[in-house]
Parts: structure tokens; sequence; C-alpha cells
């Protein structure tokens, strides 16, 4: 199979990448370099390319329509929540401005199989716990919202007939399927955690007076490995079958809470540097856990490895740096 992989030199998109590849397929990565590597990709065929350039979609049909692409994996995106608060004109353009060249030249050349990256921020402040894909989707920030319009426009191309399509809502992604393609970005707690104790500094919890079981916000944590075989899984499910639009969420089903997550990353670290609490951030809701059941269900897939797995790849992936 040849995979169009956008995004590809990115964390999440380097293990899909590499996958790909292990299992003899054929990943053609574009990517635009502004927060990937290209020497993630190895020896992968490479395209740089901004899906946002006035010629994207010309260069994109040519590009499906030469490679003989039988499959799409879409991550390039933005996705820093504050950045997307304060210019959340750009974040329209590139997330869903770009998803529009690619679903274009996907539709004109009849590429039919689409898996887009889209994220558990959706789903904006849930009312429960544990969140199924039924769940009201009210993103909070423009960021989110660029996901869902995402997951509309994959909808709807697929309701037209021109695919089958599916949409990955993310949890919280951790950890190194490799040591090379660790997380490079310090904007979640796992690299937060690295970040302060390689810098001598107390790891910070934003809040130990919640109605949790020792206080601290729980979240579900997936291995950025176990999400990437997630795509491979659902990426082979559509490979038959009429045009559809499917949405999973990508998480374990089970909570660990910030100071699980810190007193594990503390431990791997050998340090014994003490967590400083903090006053809550505003917005954080106590607890927010996937209900995975569906693409289990549908398609066979579980997450496989647990919070200890993550946070020692993500020590590793760290040290090889």
């Amino acid at each position: 199979m040849r995979v169009l992989v956008t995004g590809g030199a990115g964390y999440i998109g380097a293990h899909v990448v590499r996958l790909l590849a292990q299992r003899g397929d054929t990943p053609i990565v574009v990517d635009d370099l502004s927060t990937g590597d290209r020497d993630r990709v190895g020896g992968a065929e490479f395209h740089e390319l901004d899906l946002t350039a006035s010629d994207a979609n010309q260069r994109l049909e040519a590009l499906l329509r030469d490679a003989r692409v039988d499959g799409v994996v879409h991550f390039a995106a933005k996705k820093q929540v504050g950045e997307s608060v304060e210019r959340p004109l750009w974040y329209f353009e590139q997330n869903v401005g770009g998803l529009v060249n690619l679903l274009r030249a996907v539709e004109t050349v009849g590429v039919e199989r689409f898996v887009f990256s889209s994220s558990a921020s959706v789903y904006g402040h849930a009312d429960d716990a544990l969140v199924s894909e039924a769940s009201p989707t009210r993103p909070v920030n423009p960021y989110g919202q660029t996901k869902l319009a995402g997951e509309w426009l994959v909808g709807d191309v697929a309701a037209a007939g021109a695919l089958r399509g599916a949409s990955l809502r993310y949890f919280n992604v951790a950890g190194a399927g490799w040591p090379d393609l660790g997380d490079t970005a310090v904007l979640n707690l796992v690299p937060m955690v690295i970040e302060r104790i390689e810098a001598g500094e107390s790891p910070r919890i934003f809040g130990d007076d919640y109605p949790t079981a020792d206080g601290t916000c729980v979240r579900d944590y997936v291995h950025v490995l176990d999400l990437a075989e997630a795509h491979l899984a659902v990426l082979d499910a559509l490979a038959d079958g009429p045009a559809r639009h499917e949405v999973f969420n990508i998480g374990t089903g089970l909570g660990s809470s910030v100071r699980v997550i810190v007193d594990q990353v503390l431990r791997e670290a050998g340090s014994t540097l003490e967590p400083e609490v903090l006053a809550r951030r505003a917005g954080d809701p106590p607890a927010l856990v996937a209900d995975a059941s569906r693409i289990e269900q549908r398609i066979g897939w579980r997450a496989q490895r647990g919070v200890a797995e993550i946070v020692a790849s993500a020590w590793s992936a760290h040290r090889y740096r």
C-alpha cells in the first residue's frame, strides 16, 4: 500500500511513517518542516510542501496521481491552544484551509481511504469523566474548533460518496516508540516535567483539591506507538465497503492523575525533587478519560502500553537527544 502522510516529519506522523515502512508499505511524506524534522522520516520519499500554499492543490493532485497513492493519513496542522486564541483566523486558514486543499486533490484523483488526525479538544469541557464519541462536541478554543470543522469536512466528502474516512480523537499522547522519535515540543505534561527536572526545578502541579483520589486532575495517557498502530488498523479497515465516515476515540479507557505521572517521571529520572503545588488553572476539568470501546469493537484495536512504559520511553528519548 502506498500511503501519503501529511505532517509525517512530526512527532506522531514519524511513528506512523516508520510503522508503515517496517511492514512493507510505501510511505510518502509531505511536511512544511515548520515543526517537523526531515531526519525523522528516514529513507521515505519526502516532499516539502505547505498545504495552504497557492499551488498546493495542484501539487497534491500531481503527487497523489504520480505516486499512485492508495490512502492518506492527515496530521499536518497547527496545534497550540494559546496560539490559536491569539491567531484564530490563521488557525482556520492553516488547519481548515490546508485540509480543503488536500481533500479537493483526494476527491479529484479518486483516493478512497482517508484518516484524519482529530483531538479530544472537540469535546471542550466534557460533562462526563468518561467521554464517548456520542458526548457533546463543544470546543472552547479555535484549535478545537478547527479540528471539529475538519471532521465535518471529511464527513461531508464521505457523504458525497467520494471516500471512506475516519477521524481519530486523541486523548493525551506521550512517550516514544523509538528513542530518536521522542516529543521535542514542551507542550504536554510529561515533557514539561522532564524539562523542569533537567533544569533542577520542581515539577509543577496545578491544583490538588479536585474531587479525585489524590486531589489532582485525572487524564487518559496513551502511548504514541499505540496511537500510531491505531492509525494503521483504521487505514486497513477502510480498504473496502461503502463510502462512510467514522469517528473513534483513541485512549486507554484508564485515568492517571497528574501526581501519579509526575511521581513516575521523578522515579524514572532518579530525582529527589518534590513537586510544587500551585493554584488551579482556569478551565481544567477534574477528570477526562476516553471511552475507547468503539474502536475495539469495530476495528479490534486497543492500547497495549501503560503509564510506566510511556514515561520510561519518554525519558529514554530525552536522554537520546
